[in-house]
């Protein structure tokens, strides 16, 4: 029986399961415990913008058409106005099942040699130990990565953390033919709606509102561009929700016991970075074990997460504006350029120094519309 490993994560989610691909690739024996059976499923707008796949292809994953829809661009929506960009040359990214993504994670940790223990429910850690139950399994390193309310995260006393914009999303999928290659975000007046293509026949449409009765259902009237597309599609998928929100952490390591994903701290689901944010903390995290310097995750995840909240700040200016919303899109029909480079940016291709240059212009554009 196992009785000790290098490396023990707590969660098997795709955090986890990035984090542990990533250490074993640096020659670690890892272990992954979760409670529940896999396929593990979660509300989100599964688009996975064009830096997340480069961060999964450092992981040796490599999402196909047969699994995969790919999204070229962004295309906001509002009052009957659109606006939209496509992905610098050479970049794309891809809209998968969240169960289907689950699904590879699982195979390529399995195909490394990744011990995973599903329904098995971690109790405690203490010092260099993990319980099970009944179970002890020593480890040099614990990786918490087992969501936003990690206990991990309470266990190792790392909790203090400071949140903004509390916000409930929900997810539905649909039987209905893609319309577009570009991942939809629909302002509205209350919330805030998203569609990405997940197959051939599926799309999924998520909404986002600072209201807990706000239901998709309830939200979907506030746009009618999405409302007439889905008018008499078929539900594939029961609404399942979740909460979103900018959450920073003061610390995300603390001895041998280090965090990502989730438990790290979050960004609003409006920048779809989600997943691909802890891809690239887990590349971080697996070179931080190697050299045995935790505090070095440290400094890169705080970079990491820069940019991604940010845009998150961002873009939030406009939930619950209108008039803000109209006349943003008009700058953005004005002035595509604008909208393109905030996107490179978004994505990690261009460098936050443009952000000033647009700025101005943003801001003159929504003087003079």
């Amino acid at each position: 029986m196992l009785n000790s490993t290098d490396v023990f994560v707590i969660g098997g989610g795709p955090a986890g399961l990035a984090a542990a691909i990533a250490a074993r690739q640096q020659g670690f024996h890892v272990v992954v415990a979760d409670g529940a059976k896999p396929p593990i499923d979660k509300a989100c707008g599964e688009a996975l913008m064009p830096d997340a796949i480069a961060a999964l292809e450092k992981l040796g994953v490599a999402l196909s058409s047969a699994d995969a829809f790919p999204v070229r661009g962004v295309r906001f929506l509002s009052s009957g106005l659109s606006a939209e960009a496509v992905f610098p040359s050479g970049c794309a990214g891809f809209s998968v099942r969240r169960t289907i993504l689950h699904r590879i994670l699982t195979e390529r940790a399995a195909g490394l040699g990744v011990d995973l223990l599903w329904q098995s429910v971690v109790t405690g850690i203490s010092g260099e130990e993990v319980r099970l139950g009944d179970r002890r399994i020593r480890t040099s390193w614990i990786i918490g990565a087992d969501g936003s309310n990690s206990r991990v995260r309470r266990w190792a006393k790392l909790e203090p953390h400071s949140r903004t914009g509390l916000r409930y999303s929900f997810r539905r999928h649909y039987r209905v033919a893609p319309w577009t290659d570009r991942m939809e975000i629909y302002w509205g007046k209350h919330s805030q709606g998203y569609t990405t293509a997940v197959s051939s026949e599926e799309v999924c449409v998520a909404v986002a509102s600072r209201h807990p009765e706000l239901r998709l259902e309830k939200s979907l009237p506030d746009f009618p561009e999405l409302n007439a597309r889905l008018s008499g599609a078929e539900a594939t998928s029961a609404e399942r929700g979740a909460l979103t929100a900018n959450r920073k952490l003061k610390r995300v390591w603390r001895g041998n016991v280090v965090l990502v994903g989730d438990a790290s701290g979050t960004v609003d689901a409006i920048t779809g970075e989600g997943l691909g944010l802890s891809f690239r903390q887990a590349v971080v995290l697996a070179n931080s074990l190697r050299s045995g310097n935790l505090a070095g995750y440290q400094g890169a995840h705080r970079n990491l997460a820069l940019q991604p909240l940010l845009m998150a700040r961002l873009m939030l200016t406009l939930d619950g504006r209108p008039k803000f919303q109209r006349r943003t899109l008009q700058v953005f029909r004005r002035h595509p350029e604008v909208f393109r480079r905030l996107l490179a940016l978004h994505v990690g291709k261009l460098s936050p120094i443009h952000l000033a240059v647009d700025g101005l212009t943003l801001g003159w554009g929504l003087l003079t519309t």
